[in-house]
Formats: C-alpha cells, sequence, structure tokens
C-alpha cells in the first residue's frame, strides 16, 4: 500500500476547495445554519446584557404600556 503525503499548502488548498464546494452544493442548509449561529450569538449577548441591567417590576412595565389618554 503506497502512502500519500502533502505538504501544508496543499493540504490547505485541498480543504479550501472542499469547503467552497460544500457550501457551493448545499447553500440553503449553510444558510440556515449561519443564520442559527448569528440568533444564538444576538441571544447570549442579550442575555448576557440583561444580567447587568436594573430590575423592573412587573407593574412598573405594564403601567408604561398603557395608553395615555
Amino acid at each position: 500500500m503506497s502512502e500519500i503525503t502533502l505538504n501544508p499548502e496543499q493540504l490547505k488548498e485541498i480543504l479550501k476547495s472542499a469547503i467552497v464546494e460544500l457550501i457551493r452544493d448545499n447553500r440553503e442548509e449553510v444558510s440556515e445554519f449561519l443564520a442559527e449561529i448569528i440568533e444564538d450569538i444576538a441571544m447570549e449577548r442579550a442575555i448576557a446584557e440583561g444580567e447587568t441591567t436594573e430590575l423592573f417590576n412587573r407593574d412598573s412595565i405594564f403601567k408604561l404600556l398603557e395608553p395615555k389618554l
């Protein structure tokens, strides 16, 4: 059995080609995957920000939401 050896540059080019082909052939799935990642990051940031902001009670929130006459 013969052994195939690749230098780092060859490996890099092969991996790049494989990734580009994967994205091209599965564009919709990749887009959905990236959208999920972005949503997860946004949720994580919102939670972290919420942990450092002032707390309000339920009544004060609903009072702000009441229509002004």
